[in-house]
């Protein structure tokens, strides 16, 4: 294994990971290194299997890597318990997934307010954030609104603002357009960028080269390795 640099928001060195697949390996990951700067928007491009959700699923410690190390803002991954994995998350990491992953029996408030209240702050302080969220991204007239009830746009919208509830050192997208329209698919670009110029550290994952283009950094991925 080679050294880490935890200066880093993200540090993966040798990230290799096969699944079993009709008893037959998948081999996912073959050795993937990235370093991702504070404040950096870094896009992984590349077709579907080529990888790149489960690279994202491992910076994220959704899974575990069978070789290799990560770092998040510093902190290696390696040995840690289930527990301590689910308090990084909460505390350094937001997730934004292709299909929203909402809360459909809860309003668009109590969805982004929710992490908040896990990692444990008040129910009134978590909604606060939650509408000075909303009002950020666009959408804080909908707060009392059920997902159901929101465009495609405005769901992955408030995905975005429930992944921001706790403000998280790195933000990951995983083809975080890819159910949207291109209508939708616009905002959403224009979203992450504006984050990104406040200040925003963000990896995402995408086989469009639209929106690829709004990272300051693009990286290509084929066959389980990041070619340039």
């Amino acid at each position: 294994m080679g050294h880490v640099d935890t200066g880093k928001a993200v540090a993966v060195r040798g990230l290799r990971k096969t699944f079993e697949a009709d008893n037959a390996p998948i081999r996912a990951l073959r050795g993937v290194d990235l370093s991702v700067a504070p404040t950096e928007f870094v896009a992984v491009m590349g077709p579907s299997g080529c990888g790149k959700s489960t690279l994202l699923n491992l910076i994220a410690g959704l899974e575990t890597p069978d070789d290799g190390q990560i770092s998040i803002d510093g902190r290696p991954l390696d040995g840690l318990s289930e527990d301590e994995l689910a308090r990084i998350r909460r505390r350094h990491v937001g997730i934004v997934f292709q299909f929203f992953n909402l809360l459909e029996g809860m309003t668009a408030l109590e969805n982004v307010a929710l992490p908040a209240v896990i990692a444990g702050r008040s129910r009134r302080a978590a909604e606060g954030r939650g509408r000075d969220l909303l009002d950020l991204l666009g959408i804080g007239d909908k707060a009392s609104m059920m997902p159901a009830l929101l465009s495609g746009g405005q769901r992955q919208r408030l995905a975005i603002a429930r992944a921001l509830a706790n403000d998280p050192t790195l933000l990951l997208a995983d083809e975080p357009t890819g159910s949207l329209d291109s209508e939708g698919s616009m905002e959403i670009i224009e979203l992450l960028r504006r984050l990104h110029a406040g200040g925003q550290t963000i990896v995402l994952v995408t086989h469009n080269p639209d929106v690829a283009a709004a990272a300051s950094r693009v990286l290509a991925m084929r066959d389980g390795r990041i070619e340039g």
